[in-house]
Formats: C-alpha cells, sequence, structure tokens
C-alpha cells in the first residue's frame, strides 16, 4: 500500500485507527478454547467487526512464534484474511547484518505479502536498508517507544557533536545537546522518504510529540501506547497529527480483550467505533 492509498484511506473513512491482533492464546473466549482453528477464528471475528472503523491491523509476531509451526501458519492465514484495503503490519522488530536482514524482508514482504514490518535500528543503516528496497512496502523503525526500559538508552545524552553542526534543543533535559532517539530519528529520516518509512512513537510520550514532529515532520507515526497503556488520543492527535493526518494509532488489548464473552466480537467493534468517532473530531479537513 503507498503513502497516496493509506491517507486516501484515511480521510474516505474518517479514521487512523490500527487494530492490534495479538492474540494470546490463553485469553480467548471460554467457548473458542480446545477449538482447532480458536485463534484463526478469534481473528476473523474480530477483522469482520472491526474493518470499517480502522484502516490498518497489526500482528505482534511473538503471539504466533509462541504457538511453533502453526503459529506461523495462524499469522499468515490471518494476514491473507484482511481485506486489501487495510494496511498490514507485521511487528516484528526485525534487525541484523544485510544478509540476514534480507532474509527477514523476503519471509514477511514476499511470503507473507505483509505491507509493513517493524524493524529494530541499533545494527545501523546497512541492517535497514534491505527493508527499504521494496517498492511499495513500508519500513516501520523504532524511534521513542512507550515502555519503561526505554529510558535505559533511547534517552541518553550523546557527546556534544562538533561546534560547527547545530546543537538540537533536547526536548526531555533542556539543554542543547542531543539524546539517542532524537539521533535515531534524524539520521534513519535521510535512508528512506516519507512514502517508504515510519517511526514508532509511544503514546505514553505525548508531551513530546510535537518535539518529534520537529525533527521528522512529513513521516508517518505508529503510535502505539492508547488504550491499556493509558495513553491520550486526544494528545497524540493534537501534537503529532499533519495535514496528510500522519498517524496510525494502535490499540490491541483495549479493543480485542473488550470481552471474554460470546460477544466479543460485538465488544471489539464497539470500542473500534469509539476510537472512530473521536478520532472524526481530529482529522484535519482536507480539500
Amino acid at each position: 500500500m503507498t503513502r497516496q492509498q493509506l491517507v486516501e484511506q484515511i480521510f474516505t473513512k474518517q479514521t487512523y485507527l490500527c487494530v492490534g491482533l495479538d492474540t494470546d492464546d490463553t485469553k480467548l473466549p471460554a467457548h473458542l478454547k480446545g477449538q482447532p482453528n480458536a485463534v484463526l477464528d478469534f481473528n476473523k471475528a474480530i477483522i469482520d467487526a472491526t474493518q470499517e472503523h480502522c484502516v490498518s491491523y497489526k500482528i505482534n509476531t511473538a503471539f504466533y512464534e509462541a504457538m511453533g509451526a502453526r503459529g506461523w501458519e495462524i499469522m499468515q492465514e490471518t494476514f491473507a484474511y484482511i481485506p486489501n484495503t487495510h494496511l498490514t503490519i507485521a511487528d516484528a522488530k526485525r534487525g541484523d547484518i544485510g544478509n540476514t536482514s534480507h532474509q527477514y524482508a523476503r519471509a514477511f514482504f514476499e511470503h507473507m505479502n505483509v505491507d509493513a514490518i517493524t524493524v529494530a535500528p541499533y545494527m545501523g543503516e546497512d541492517s535497514v536498508r534491505p527493508f527499504l528496497e521494496y517498492d511499495g512496502k513500508w519500513t516501520i523503525v523504532l524511534g521513542l517507544t512507550s515502555n519503561k526500559g526505554s529510558e535505559n538508552f533511547q534517552r541518553l545524552k550523546l557527546a556534544p557533536p562538533k561546534e560547527d553542526l547545530p546543537l538540537v534543543p533536547s526536548v526531555i533535559s533542556g539543554d542543547r545537546s542531543e539524546l539517542l532517539f532524537e539521533k535515531v530519528l534524524e539520521t534513519v529520516s535521510a535512508w528512506g522518504t516519507p512514502g517508504n518509512l515510519m517511526f514508532v512513537a509511544g503514546a505514553t510520550q505525548a508531551h513530546e510529540f510535537e518535539h518529534l514532529r520537529s525533527i521528522v515532520p512529513h513521516h508517518f507515526l505508529l503510535v502505539p501506547g492508547v488504550g491499556a497503556q493509558g495513553g491520550s488520543l486526544r494528545d497524540v492527535s493534537k501534537y503529532g497529527m499533519h495535514h496528510e493526518c500522519g498517524l496510525l494509532v494502535n490499540a490491541s488489548r483495549a479493543v480485542i480483550y473488550a470481552s471474554s464473552g460470546e460477544d466479543f466480537a460485538a465488544a471489539a467493534k464497539q470500542i473500534a467505533q469509539e476510537y472512530h468517532e473521536e478520532m472524526k473530531q481530529y482529522l484535519p479537513q482536507k480539500g
């Protein structure tokens, strides 16, 4: 899916919701447990119930890898079931030396045929570049995440750059040094374009979105952390949105586990619809 197609879907449907199919086979409704295709049936029901309220689905691959070979089959069958009007994301957080990343890219872009994959940038450009070589596909690089451990590395203060280079005013420390996540955003954004590169930005860091936008003003941001993790959709939209929206806000547990009963799909639809209705209020007028 191209950027133009994604933007058209967002403004046509008036939503930028991404539903996370992080399906834990131990948390399925009781009436599905023990059924031979329980996870796949659950996923299909969620997709049927929510597709009119979202523009994307994200699968965290760990939940499927944990089920062994059958889990990979379920993941592939789930991706195949998602309508082609929706951006599909493999939340795999891959990233390794170039020839290994090339194989990861083949696995997800060619065999799974997903639109996008999340990538960890720690090993540098040669570990990210193979994903960017696929036309019509998206590489979503970890930028500023919402987990507690993000403090360990992402916010480390870097040594001052050479005097002839501009200093980045850190939104966290208040001084004019540069933090690691700022350097990641600045550097990685030059490897691709706003048409094939997104960044992950955690919703619990909503007060920093204005600063993130000063570094990557045109790229899409994939935003986890709204819902169960307590992020504010209003704040994310206020500080992170640009004229083409530029946001995919992910909700996983809040949607798919809205009910543990036989009404789980209807409950998921209700929550997705609530997000949809709120998002309509924040989208800019297009045209």
